[in-house]
């Protein structure tokens, strides 16, 4: 959920969803994901596209930092992410 809402507001500039993370029901986790696809619906296209060049850097609570495109960010970082949890996600099912 992080990966994505994060990515695609820092593409459209708006402002980062922030989550305490300090769920611990199944009805706290559905109302998170609720809360992001909200938030996803509230971007157009318009607001994303050509951003490919957009400098993003990225501070870490730790202070180290990542700069990236906006193409990097997308190609190299957020869907990589994404895929790998679905892939999980998916083993843990099949097991």
């Amino acid at each position: 959920m992080d990966h994505a809402a994060n990515a695609a507001g820092r593409l459209s500039g708006k402002e980062l969803l922030k989550f305490a993370n300090e769920e611990t029901t199944l009805a706290q986790l559905k109302e998170r994901i609720g809360k992001t696809i909200e938030y996803l619906k509230g971007m157009t296209p318009a607001e994303i596209d050509g951003t490919e060049g957009k400098e993003i850097k990225i501070t870490f609570p730790n202070g180290n930092t990542r700069e990236f495109t906006g193409q990097s960010l997308l190609l190299g970082n957020s869907l990589p992410n994404f895929y790998f949890h679905v892939v999980t996600a998916y083993s843990i099912l099949r097991h």
